[in-house]
């Protein structure tokens, strides 16, 4: 069979233009991620895959792959609310993709008294769910509080360890165009209460809002790629799932 002398020409330029294609989307539409801690937990597993909008808060260098220095600041910049879920780059090597729960916006105040949370000398209010749960922390298993927590408008589920590990800070004060992060499973997550790994997170760090979980698999039940163990790994119910 005789091929036409275009065939392999043509089949590269398809290439291109498709690769050129994913990094539009991924870069300026939606970009998928995969959780592989629990310092989320409950609200995100490890196993999760979800979509991050990157339009969400504007854009940065960090909006693209290998973060190359396009321009210095965000351009239509948007600021995010107490509450979201955002995907960041630590501030330690504008690297690393972390993903907490934005609590503190620039000039306020956070602090945590006897394990309570305080934003602006206010008390975060928190309804107690159970105190009969266990969750993960890497891969220990340990007893916690569970809570319905509510700031500004926006209500999820957070937990504590029965011992609030984490019990009194000094107060951080955000710094303007900086932002406060929290994790979900507050006494197993690295985020801004540790100055010197994760800190403050400058609003060009930010990468985009999670949205919603499109997969989701227990990889301590077993590989994916064994179908026939799928009613134990995959977690059906978490498909499509949004991210409050």
């Amino acid at each position: 069979m005789k091929l036409d002398k275009n065939f392999f020409s043509e089949n590269i330029k398809t290439l291109i233009y498709a690769l050129i294609i994913a990094v539009i989307i991924r870069s300026l539409l939606v970009q998928p991620f995969y959780i592989p801690s629990s310092s989320m937990e409950p609200t995100l597993l490890v196993g999760d895959r979800l979509f991050v909008t990157k339009y969400s808060y504007g854009y940065s260098r960090h909006s693209f792959p290998f973060s190359p220095p396009l321009f210095k600041n965000r351009i239509f910049n948007k600021s995010p609310e107490k509450g979201d879920v955002i995907v960041f780059k630590t501030p330690a090597d504008n690297r690393t993709d972390y993903i907490k729960r934005l609590v503190g916006l620039p000039g306020d105040t956070i602090q945590f008294i006897d394990g309570l949370l305080f934003i602006n000398d206010l008390e975060v209010l928190k309804d107690l769910k159970s105190r009969k749960d266990e969750i993960f922390c890497g891969n220990n298993l340990i007893d916690v509080n569970t809570f319905k927590e509510k700031i500004s408008d926006k209500e999820f589920i957070t937990v504590y360890g029965k011992h609030y590990s984490f019990q009194n800070s000094e107060k951080f004060i955000v710094p303007e165009k900086h932002y406060f992060f929290l994790g979900d499973n507050r006494d197993c997550s690295k985020d801004s209460r540790f100055l010197s790994s994760v800190g403050y997170v400058h609003e060009n760090n930010l990468v985009g809002k999670a949205q919603f979980i499109f997969f989701s698999s227990n990889s301590r039940k077993g590989s994916i790629f064994k179908f026939w163990k799928w009613p134990e790994t995959i977690r059906f119910n978490r498909f499509f799932k949004i991210i409050n």
